[in-house]
């Protein structure tokens, strides 16, 4: 009889050994599959009202950088050193910049200011909304020739080009005002306290040099930090390499890789209710262990 006792109490223990290793292979082999589908589709149902996510392609550089908003003046110099090849090099690089921008009257608006010992607004911000119209004024601009009254160009963009009048956007719409000053020479008037004022109504202002322009004065009329506010090219005919060089300076939009968001769910959903499975898996293993744990006593004891 207690033979027999023994013998049942050892099948018992088998069975829950047995019971045991199921529970941690259904765990092991099915529990985590089971669980990512579930959350899966749970991601899923929430993201069925959502448009697809958008990834980067990066041939297309257009759509991998729009330029921000802005209110921009080009101040061009067409003095006498400026030979008319060159200022038809000028002239390109305007019309390169133009294409790189996202124009219109909600978007990025460009007024050109040109200047010698005079200063002529070529056109307004309020001027051109669309990129053909705006390159047929550039293609149109004649250099003014005569002197270098930079100071002069400054002040004037600032008092005509830059105002709510002209085309500007008000200042509570926050719309950055950027100014790109290219010359090549020396300017024959005071451009120190005219930047000074310019950038501290809020005007940003890039100055290229080209050739022979007084790197001291580009610096005086910058806007800080100054390397990426200045800019120098030997001669005009390598003035378009800095239209890339622009369009990155004026991206909006960085080129990174946004995941899709029903994965980033996904992996939420899945870890909370792998700790849920994990937890019941643990109450599962300390029960079956307190049964082993009483056989065993009964086993010693019989």
């Amino acid at each position: 009889m207690q033979i027999m006792m023994k013998s049942s109490l050892w099948s018992l223990l088998l069975c829950a050994s047995l019971l045991l290793s199921d529970v941690l292979a259904t765990y092991q082999l099915n529990a985590w599959d089971h669980q990512l589908i579930a959350a899966q589709s749970y991601a899923q149902t929430r993201n069925n009202g959502r448009p697809p996510s958008r990834t980067l392609d990066p041939a297309k550089t257009d759509s991998q950088c729009r330029s921000r908003t802005l209110d921009l003046v080009f101040i061009i110099d067409s003095s006498r050193s400026v030979r008319p090849g060159e200022f038809e090099k000028v002239k390109i690089f305007l019309a390169d910049m133009v294409d790189t921008l996202d124009i219109g009257s909600y978007a990025t608006r460009v007024a050109v200011v040109n200047y010698a010992s005079t200063v002529k607004i070529e056109f307004l911000l309020k001027s051109h909304f669309n990129k053909p119209d705006m390159k047929k004024a550039i293609s149109r601009i004649e250099p003014l020739a005569a002197g270098t009254m930079t100071g002069l160009a400054i002040k004037t963009a600032v008092n005509e080009a830059f105002t709510e009048e002209s085309g500007a956007r008000p200042r509570s719409r926050k719309i950055p005002k950027v100014a790109i000053i290219v010359t090549d020479g020396r300017p024959q008037d005071q451009v120190e306290e005219v930047s000074a004022a310019a950038r501290a109504s809020g005007i940003e202002i890039y100055a290229v040099g080209v050739d022979r322009a007084d790197m001291r004065s580009l610096k005086l009329m910058a806007s800080i930090p100054l390397e990426d506010h200045v800019f120098y090219v030997e001669t005009y005919g390598v003035i378009e390499k800095l239209t890339s060089k622009f369009k990155e300076t004026l991206c909006e939009m960085k080129a990174v890789v946004v995941e899709d968001p029903c994965k980033c769910e996904a992996r939420l959903a899945f870890q909370k209710q792998t700790q849920a499975a994990i937890q019941q898996l643990t109450a599962k293993l300390a029960d079956v262990s307190g049964r082993i744990e009483r056989l065993e006593s009964m086993v010693s004891r019989a």
